[in-house]
C-alpha cells in the first residue's frame, strides 16, 4: 500500500519547492500525492505556473505526511490567516509534517517549531530567528528532523529532504536508486553556508555587543583577538565570553572565524587567489583557510571556487 503524502500549496509558491519533493517521491514508487490549498482549485506559483486541480483542506482525505511548501512573502510578510488555518487543521493529522525553504515560517508561526532545530534558506535565516525567538535556527543545515517535524533550506533543498525521507521510509537503497535517477547527490558534500557569502547570524540584542560586532564585520582582517576586543568593549575577556555565549551561542573566537571564512569566500568568488583571500580576510594563511572551509563548508577553497565561479559551459 503506497504511502500517502498531501503538499499545501497557495499562490506565490515557489514552484521547485513542490515540484522537486514531487519528483523525488514519484520516482521512489512507493507515495501517493495530493496538492492541497487553503481555498481549493487551481493555484498560481511565483514563476506564472499554474498548479490545477488542487483540493481543499476539508477534502485532502487521509494521509501520512505533510509538505509545507515555501514562497518569498511567507519569510517577508508572514503567513496569511487563511493559509495558517489550513496548515494547523493539516498539522494535526498528519503523522509527519515537513517544510521546504520559507514553508518553515508557516510551523512556527503555529508555534510548532518552538523548543526545536528547525532550517530555512540561508537568506531568510535571520529573520526566522528574529521572529521566532524559541526556534533553535540552524542556518548552515540542508535538512533537519526535530521528532515529527522536518525542516529543509532553500528550494532544491527540498530534494534532499525528500530523499531523506524516501530513505527513512524505504531505506538507503531506495533513496540512493531515487538520487541516481534524478542524478543528484544522495547526501550533498557540505551545508548551505557553502551557498551563501554572508551567512545570516541571529544579531547581538545588547548595544555593547552590538557595537564590537558591527567592528569585526566592518573590517574582518583587523586585530579581532579576545583580548582586544574585550579591551575595544571595555569588559573581562571572561565577561566577553559570557556575553558571546548568551547573545550568539558561540564563542568570539568561532564567531570571528565565521565572519572572516564568509569574507573569504567572496574574496575566492571575485577572483582572489587562496593566499589573497586568506590574508585578506584575516584568517592568514592558506593552511589556516583551508582548515576552516573543511570544518564549516566541508570542501576546500579550491573545490568552491571551481564549484561556484562558473557553470563550466564554453
Amino acid at each position: 500500500m503506497k504511502r500517502r503524502v498531501a503538499f499545501l500549496v497557495f499562490d506565490g509558491v515557489t514552484l521547485l519547492d513542490v515540484s522537486g519533493p514531487l519528483e523525488v517521491l514519484h520516482v521512489a514508487q512507493a507515495y501517493e500525492t495530493v496538492l492541497v490549498s487553503p481555498g481549493g482549485g487551481p493555484v498560481t506559483a511565483s514563476n506564472g505556473v499554474v498548479l490545477g486541480a488542487t483540493t481543499a483542506p476539508e477534502g485532502a482525505g487521509r494521509f501520512d505526511t505533510l509538505v509545507i511548501a515555501g514562497a518569498d512573502h511567507l519569510a517577508s510578510e508572514g503567513p496569511g490567516g487563511e493559509l495558517l488555518t489550513a496548515a494547523a487543521g493539516l498539522t494535526e493529522n498528519a503523522r509527519r509534517v515537513a517544510s521546504v525553504c520559507s514553508g518553515a515560517f508557516v510551523l512556527a508561526a503555529l508555534g510548532l517549531l518552538d523548543g526545536r532545530r528547525a532550517t530555512t534558506h540561508w537568506r531568510h535565516a535571520r529573520t526566522l530567528a528574529l521572529r521566532h525567538p524559541r526556534v533553535r535556527v540552524e542556518p548552515d543545515a540542508l535538512h533537519l528532523a526535530d521528532g515529527r517535524f522536518h525542516t529543509s533550506a532553500g528550494i532544491s533543498a527540498g530534494i534532499d529532504l525528500a530523499l531523506a525521507l524516501v530513505e527513512h521510509d524505504l531505506g538507503a537503497e531506495a533513496a540512493r536508486d531515487a538520487a541516481r535517477e534524478l542524478v543528484v547527490f544522495v547526501q550533498r558534500p557540505g551545508g548551505q553556508s557553502q551557498f551563501s557569502t554572508a551567512l545570516a547570524t541571529p544579531p547581538a540584542r545588547g548595544d555593547l555587543l552590538r557595537t564590537l560586532t558591527d567592528a569585526v564585520l566592518a573590517d574582518p582582517a583587523a586585530d579581532h583577538g579576545l583580548p582586544a576586543m574585550a579591551a575595544a568593549a571595555a569588559v573581562s575577556t571572561r565577561h566577553l565570553g559570557r556575553l558571546f555565549q548568551a547573545e550568539l551561542g558561540t564563542t568570539p573566537a568561532r564567531w570571528v572565524e565565521r565572519v572572516r571564512l564568509d569574507r573569504a569566500q567572496q574574496l575566492l568568488l571575485d577572483g582572489h587567489g587562496v593566499t589573497s583571500a586568506a590574508r585578506l580576510s584575516g584568517l592568514g594563511s592558506d593552511e589556516t583557510l583551508r582548515r576552516a572551509f573543511a570544518r564549516h563548508l566541508g570542501t576546500t577553497p579550491s573545490e568552491y571556487r571551481a564549484r561556484f565561479t562558473s557553470t563550466g559551459a564554453p
